[in-house]
């Protein structure tokens, strides 16, 4: 092939590339940096969240709910506060990094007890029927899981600033804040919202 043929074709080449494939790769870029710092999703692994979250559910998880972080980093470029007591959140464990959802159950200043995997804050305690294993947190209402018991009690522990503890509502059966400790509260990623997929029941949208 004579080199003066090939420049054209080399000329049309990068015009189509130019056209068609950096646009599309501009726009995976933009979504990419959307679901880090806007909205994302996760898949539950275990049932350490049961009755809230069943294994294979699907959530929706809102990435911006305690602020707006600069994509594929931790900075926070804008704050929107703190996790509240009883929201589900989405962090990274402090022992080993691994990704999880849990509740938040206390925040900082908050005197626990745990006692049977039911709690009690300052002195009052949540369990609106202990028998039902229902725990009221004013905003959300927890079910919980206490078929293999209540799991390690907590005799009392006062939240020290920035920080929060994290529980699963299957609380005999969840690796939480009892084994691997506080959390950070700036270091957790996101709010869980609503479930979107569950097995056996496919989509729909069953607010947390």
């Amino acid at each position: 092939m004579r080199s003066e043929d090939v420049r054209p074709r080399m000329a049309r080449t990068w015009q189509w590339l130019r056209r068609e494939v950096v646009p599309l790769l501009a726009m995976l870029l933009l979504l990419t940096a959307a679901r880090s710092s806007f909205a994302n999703h996760y898949v539950v692994p275990t049932g350490s969240m049961q009755n809230t979250l069943m294994p294979g559910d699907r959530v929706a998880v809102d990435m911006s709910a305690y602020g707006l972080r600069l994509p594929f980093t931790s900075v926070r470029l804008v704050e929107r506060g703190q996790p509240q007591r009883g929201d589900v959140v989405v962090f990274d464990s402090p022992r080993d990094g691994t990704r999880l959802v849990k509740r938040a159950v206390a925040v900082a200043g908050d005197r626990v007890q745990l006692r049977a995997g039911l709690l009690r804050i300052n002195g009052v305690a949540l369990q609106t029927d202990a028998l039902a294993g229902l725990e009221d947190f004013g905003l959300h209402q927890a079910k919980l899981d206490l078929g293999a018991g209540g799991g390690p009690d907590i005799a009392g522990l006062t939240i020290p600033p920035g920080k929060l503890l994290v529980l699963g509502d299957h609380r005999g059966d969840s690796l939480d804040g009892r084994f691997f400790g506080l959390v950070d509260a700036d270091r957790v990623y996101g709010k869980a919202l609503a479930v979107y997929y569950r097995r056996g029941e496919g989509l729909g949208w069953i607010w947390l």
